[in-house]
Formats: structure tokens, C-alpha cells, sequence
């Protein structure tokens, strides 16, 4: 049976663009577990490059758990959801390159973007917060 896992992601900054970073958790579906929780320092961004920065960290700390598993990728992000779904077009050049990283990492990876609301991406939202705060990268645990 292929292992399902959900990818919580998110990205902040701090004035737009400002002190920007992502934040995002893996979770098992089956169990409920936290397997990881990661920020994403990235500079002086826009929101949506956070956004899209923590996505790709979640989705490769995913694939790096388990390269056959099945994702679900949960943001509260409109504007990322509709873009990787193919529903939106890209046309800020920084997303678009951002997009083609996150696509080509989860080329034969069965995915799907859904939409949250904000109250219910409070984890990432911790995640990216304290990667804003400390202004590093960090992930839990750690990967050698």
C-alpha cells in the first residue's frame, strides 16, 4: 500500500517583499504524526515567494521520507493551489521559476494541492514565523 503524506505549507514576510520565509510540516495521514517541521529563512522576498519556498522545502523533506509516497499538499495560499493545480497562469518570473523547481521535483509523484483556510495552516505558520525570527533555515529533525 503506498504511504500517503501531507505536506502543511506556508510563507510570510514581513512587509511585502520584507523579511520573508516558508515554513511547512509532514505529517503521515495514517497516523497523524509529525515526521518533520521546517523553516525556510529567504531574504528580503515577496509573500508569495515564501509561500512557494516553504512548499518546496515540504515537498522535498516528503519525498526525502518516502520517494514512492503519495502527496497531499495543503496551503493557504489561493494563488500557489491554483498555480501548481494549472488553473492559474504564472507570470511574476521568480514564481514561475519557483513552480518549474516544484514541478520538476514531483515529476511521477501522485500529488494534490488543496486549499485551507489560514486557521487551519497554524503549524507552518509557526514554522515560517521562526525562521522570520531567528532569520535562518532550520529543520526538525535534523538531516545529516
Amino acid at each position: 500500500m503506498t504511504r500517503r503524506l501531507i505536506v502543511e505549507a506556508d510563507g510570510g514576510s514581513r512587509g511585502n517583499p520584507g523579511i520573508a520565509a516558508g515554513g511547512s510540516v509532514v505529517i503521515d495521514e495514517a497516523t497523524g504524526e509529525v515526521l518533520a517541521e521546517l523553516g525556510v529563512y529567504v531574504g528580503v522576498a515577496t509573500n508569495n515567494v515564501a509561500e512557494y519556498s516553504g512548499m518546496i522545502a515540504g515537498v522535498t523533506r516528503a519525498l526525502a521520507i518516502d520517494a514512492n509516497a503519495e502527496l497531499r499538499v495543503r496551503l493557504d495560499s489561493k494563488l500557489v493551489v491554483e498555480q501548481m493545480s494549472g488553473r492559474w497562469k504564472i507570470k511574476h518570473p521568480d514564481m514561475a521559476n519557483l513552480a518549474a523547481e516544484a514541478r520538476e521535483l514531483l515529476i511521477g509523484t501522485p500529488v494534490a494541492f488543496e486549499w485551507i483556510p489560514r486557521a487551519e495552516n497554524a503549524r507552518a505558520d509557526r514554522m515560517a514565523n521562526e525562521a522570520m525570527d531567528k532569520k535562518m533555515t532550520f529543520a526538525r529533525p535534523e538531516v545529516p
